[in-house]
């Protein structure tokens, strides 16, 4: 999984899954998932992230025992 701000465009991208993405769906205002080819979830772009997450350019990893 990689996670990618770019203060730029103020764009937060979730990569579940590399590879190619053959569609996107605008789930919620701002918010796009992508799919592959077989409709598996493999991103998710935030749009306006610093409006919608606390502290768009930090970030807690945890892995769950």
């Amino acid at each position: 999984m990689k996670a990618t701000y770019d203060a730029k465009s103020d764009t937060l991208t979730l990569e579940l899954k590399p590879g190619p993405v053959a569609e996107s769906d605008e789930d919620k205002p701002g918010v796009i998932l992508d799919y592959d080819a077989d409709g598996n979830l493999v991103g998710i772009e935030v749009l306006d992230a610093s409006h919608r997450v606390a502290e768009a350019r930090t970030m807690q990893f945890q892995v769950a025992d």
